[in-house]
């Protein structure tokens, strides 16, 4: 595959992944510009990050990129998108699409209107360990999957691999719980460790989600803490017919029915010694469930992620496959605003319904 030559919209937090990116893989990814309004904001940009940075979508376009990243803030993702749709640009679309039933709807149909060429980067289901846990459940070991218990992913994210995980497709279902709230002590944060010992309020979001076909997700997060933590740790089991997935262990019976009992093992180049510095894979006994698509690149778990979501959308472009469609974001975020609504209505159950995308 050639080297993919992509621009970015917006200079936030998401969007420095892509630019630390295309400068670990080189090969692979080239960064044409970053689109800023802001001028001053701009220059001060480009000199802080060594980028080159532009004010306009025609700008960007004069080098011509094979997709753009588009990498703002949520509020308005959904008011760009057409204007791209419109100017026949490919989009990689940070998630989410649209903040409420109105703007997905809109975003849908502009998509129709203009036979828009998107994909979203939704980069969970392609992290190391989820990707490893989707091989397990897809290789058929532990058997139909019919429940979920996942405390690791907040809204958006969370639907996304609990639609995949349980294959629900686009079924609606029934969803209930309540939002709780409970001292915990400050220890990581995107900077890094934390070592003053604060205390705040964190909110703890439990929901049960019944599907058609009988199949029931637990969902379970605590924000902001569950993902920068050193004492709230993240989990999920998954249970099918056959066996289950308990984070890193994995119990199945074999073709002779006999129980097996596994770990999964992550191979790390650069610890114990090894001079190298860099994620290779997952294994399951003698198995490789997973491998980096970037050997020896210095990425972490969520830039590997990232970058997977850069290599698909330019295998998109070439083939026409998607790998994480606008109707599966619309969807997922769907889900999103209804379990919002029904942490809004504590044990009320809230019904979805068909959506002009599904």
């Amino acid at each position: 595959m050639k080297r993919i030559k992509f621009a970015v919209i917006g200079s936030g937090w998401r969007a420095q992944f892509y630019i630390r990116i295309a400068k670990a893989v080189p090969d692979m990814f080239e960064l044409t510009d970053v689109l800023i309004r802001d001028k001053i904001k701009g220059e001060k940009f480009s000199q802080t990050y060594g980028v080159s940075v532009v004010q306009t979508i025609e700008g960007i376009q004069k080098k011509s990129p094979d997709y753009v990243v588009l990498a703002i803030k949520r509020g308005i993702i959904s008011g760009y998108l057409p204007k791209l749709f419109e100017a026949g640009i490919p989009v990689l679309c940070e998630t989410p699409p649209g903040e409420d039933v109105e703007a997905l709807d809109s975003v849908w149909e502009a998509y129709q209107t203009y036979k828009g060429k998107i994909q979203v980067a939704e980069q969970y289901f392609v992290q190391p360990l989820y990707a490893a846990w989707g091989k397990v459940i897809a290789s058929g070991k532990i058997g139909e999957v019919e429940n979920i218990n996942i405390s690791a992913l907040h809204g958006y994210h969370g639907a996304s691999m609990i639609r995949r995980y349980l294959n629900v497709g686009f079924q609606n279902a029934v969803i209930y719980g309540k939002k709780f709230w409970f001292d915990v002590t400050e220890t990581c944060g995107r900077d890094g460790m934390e070592f003053d010992g604060e205390v705040f309020k964190c909110s703890r979001d439990r929901l049960t989600m019944e599907f058609e076909n009988g199949k029931v997700a637990f969902f379970d997060f605590a924000d902001p803490v569950q993902y920068h933590s050193f004492i709230r740790t993240r989990q999920l089991s998954v249970q099918g017919v056959r066996g289950e997935i308990d984070d890193l262990t994995v119990r199945y019976l074999t073709k002779e029915n006999v129980p097996v009992t596994a770990e999964l093992n992550r191979i790390d180049l650069g610890v114990y010694n090894n001079q190298e510095w860099s994620h290779y894979g997952i294994m399951l006994g003698e198995e490789f469930l997973y491998k980096t698509p970037f050997i020896n690149a210095r990425l972490n778990d969520d830039e590997i992620a990232v970058a997977t979501c850069m290599l698909k959308m330019g295998e998109y472009l070439e083939t026409g496959i998607d790998f994480y469609s606008l109707k599966e974001a619309l969807q997922d975020m769907y889900i999103c605003l209804k379990m919002d609504e029904a942490l809004a209505n504590p044990n009320k159950e809230i019904k979805m319904e068909v959506q002009s995308w599904a």
